[in-house]
């Protein structure tokens, strides 16, 4: 018998090296208990998943409809946490609305106005990030604070802004587009398709000097301004190996989620979205 006093968690992306190692972070978190459903894609051969000798449905897209009368039957309350492919975004954040299940969304991609719109048109609430690390994003909370303060610090600068991550991450990194609107607002023109993606693992392994043991499992971020003449240069960077940094951020995420929902029975049925820095501001 599951105690009460947990927090359900749905968490779909399995089996992907994502999800799987968030899906650890939450299993052996005493708070949460793992739902045993997880929504996949419909290019998964396997149906089930073991995590930490549980064994964990593995539901497609053609499935769901079904297998959420069951859920709904067995558990109240669920949170989702959705870390599966930019082009399930749009059609998993519909599917979460319609059933009444707030989420946490950690998929980079699809139409963010979209997603946006879909959250605000329904009642449930959601937190939506395109970054679950912390410190990251109390990062880029820190540039974000610089071009509200000082627009147009660095106007006349060159922007590079170079990432790399796993080759089987489809997208350009959503953090990495968030900040070029905080550049842009610093004074310097640049666009999402100027950002440099790399997904070679030759050359992150021999000229990115990224360690070899995460080169399956990493997000490494530079952002270099350069002035007119390049007789200055300000450099950024963030690197991140492996996964763990975003289980934690996501956990806390759900924690956030859940104490918003708790407060807010029977008085907002208004759909909300939250994004990583309400998280930080607890």
């Amino acid at each position: 018998m599951v105690s009460q006093n947990k927090i359900y968690v749905m968490l779909n992306g399995l089996p992907g090296n994502v999800s799987a190692i968030i899906a650890k972070g939450f299993a052996d978190d005493e708070r949460f208990f793992v739902i045993p459903f997880s929504l996949t894609g419909p290019e998964i051969e396997t149906s089930h998943y073991m995590l930490n000798n549980n064994n964990i449905k593995l539901v497609k897209p053609s499935e769901r409809d079904i297998c959420i009368k069951e859920i709904k039957e067995r558990y109240s309350e669920i949170i989702a946490v959705d870390f599966t492919h930019p082009t399930a975004v749009n059609t998993n954040c519909s599917f979460y609305v319609d059933n009444n299940i707030p989420f946490v969304m950690g998929t980079t991609g699809g139409d963010r106005a979209l997603l946006e719109k879909t959250v605000l048109s329904g009642t449930v609430k959601a937190v939506i990030a395109p970054n679950m690390a912390k410190q990251i994003v109390g990062f880029q909370a820190m540039v974000e604070y610089a071009a509200n303060t000082f627009p147009d610090l660095f106007k006349g600068y060159k922007l590079e802004i170079k990432e790399s991550h796993q080759h089987g991450k489809a997208d350009t990194s959503g953090t990495a587009k968030a900040m070029v609107a905080y550049y842009n607002k610093l004074g310097i023109p640049f666009a999402d398709n100027e950002i440099i993606m790399e997904r070679d693992p030759e050359m992150q392994k021999n000229v990115w000097n990224i360690p070899e043991a995460h080169i399956s499992g990493h997000a490494w971020h530079t952002y270099t301004l350069t002035s007119e003449k390049d007789d200055a240069e300000f450099q950024f960077s963030h690197n991140i190996n492996g996964r763990e940094i975003y289980a934690q951020g996501t956990m806390d995420a759900v924690f956030f989620l859940h104490k918003k929902i708790s407060q807010s029975h029977d008085k907002d049925k208004t759909g909300k979205i939250f994004t990583m820095i309400d998280v930080l501001k607890g």
